[in-house]
């Protein structure tokens, strides 16, 4: 019986993930309580949607965590200078 070939790309997406759960939670250093929370619901969301695709849709995982990446940076980097956070 032969395997089906596995994409790397469902694992890259969840390590991708991984990295994006420590830039939202180091978010808490510089960033009021209430965005950390947000941000970690945003993973949280993310996250459940990268399980589900895993193994039908792994070429879409990365994806998610680029979206997780692109609310974070401009959100950091508008709060810290023009919010004043930190």
């Amino acid at each position: 019986m032969a395997r089906a070939k596995v994409s790397p790309w469902g694992f890259v997406g969840m390590g991708a993930m991984a990295c994006l759960l420590f830039l939202d939670l180091g978010t808490a250093n510089i960033a009021p309580w209430w965005v950390t929370v947000l941000f970690v619901l945003l993973w949280l969301v993310l996250f459940a949607i990268a399980t589900r695709w895993f193994v039908p849709h792994p070429d879409r995982v990365p994806y998610l965590a680029l979206v997780g990446f692109l609310v974070w940076l401009p959100t950091v980097v508008v709060g810290s200078s023009q919010l004043g956070w930190g």
